[in-house]
């Protein structure tokens, strides 16, 4: 795919994000949020197919759907929806298991339907709890933070890289790129700040952009792991020139709560 489609995608993709987060109810922005994590949700259960395990996929989108409502409704709290989950998630499998070969697929089956709500839906709901508690400005903070460190791993990583960081997830990621995006990040952080939050402290802020982009270089390789365990390279084509939404998302799989828990302790004290 030409850089041009990548750009193009790409700047379709940020104008679209830009006009939700701007300009939209905050309860549009969780809607899309909801269906950009039962995407991915969808693609995840689709890498796991292609090693012979089988996840309820209904079964997940019901639960992750719960566990959106669980951020949304301050009245629904997260423990209830937990307990819920799991009532339905026992009764569905003793029911469901009725013979030995839905027997031998069982445990893959219950696992990895569970795993992947823990992994996409519990951490990316977290972006709907910074656009809710914080405003639109500390997303366009972390968005910045996640993008310009990429970009600066990469760049440095390409000139510089040597010494291998998690060579059979991602075997192209180094140790020098991986400074070199702290670095980047810490860049962001200032700009983002100087821009638009000029009245909070610097300091906190590098050292929330440093500590969120140093957690997504360890979400990034974990969503490598599934693509190349399931001998893919992207985890869909749903995204012209990106890949599929698994990833464009998987940075944020962990930077999403390590920055809102983060900003709680530095800055919104």
């Amino acid at each position: 795919m030409g850089l041009w489609q990548r750009t193009k995608t790409a700047i379709i993709i940020l104008a679209v994000l830009f006009v939700i987060i701007q300009f939209a109810p905050v309860w549009v922005f969780f809607l899309a949020l909801q269906l950009t994590i039962i995407g991915g949700l969808l693609e995840f259960y689709s890498l796991a197919e292609r090693r012979k395990y089988y996840p309820k996929k209904l079964l997940g989108c019901i639960f992750a759907l719960i566990i959106g409502a669980t951020f949304y409704f301050d009245q629904f709290p997260f423990l209830l929806g937990f307990t819920l989950m799991t009532l339905i998630t026992f009764v569905y499998f003793v029911i469901d298991t009725n013979s030995l070969e839905k027997l031998a697929l069982f445990p893959g089956s219950f696992s990895l339907t569970m795993a992947g709500l823990v992994y996409l839906s519990l951490t990316m709901n977290f972006l709907y709890w910074v656009r809710r508690d914080c405003g639109a400005l500390w997303l366009y903070l972390l968005f910045t933070v996640i993008a310009l460190g990429d970009t600066g791993a990469f760049l440095l990583g390409k000139t510089f890289g040597r010494h291998k960081m998690t060579p059979i997830a991602s075997p192209n990621k180094t140790w020098e790129g991986a400074v070199g995006g702290i670095i980047w990040a810490a860049a962001g952080g200032w700009l983002a700040r100087t821009l638009l939050l000029p009245r909070f402290p610097l300091l906190e802020i590098i050292i929330l952009s440093t500590v969120v982009h140093a957690a997504a270089q360890v979400a990034d390789p974990l969503e490598s792991l599934f693509k190349r365990a399931a001998g893919v390279k992207d985890s869909s084509n749903l995204v012209p020139g990106h890949g599929g939404i698994m990833d464009r998302i998987d940075s944020f799989t962990l930077a999403a709560p390590v920055f809102y828990y983060l900003m709680k302790l530095l800055i919104m004290k």
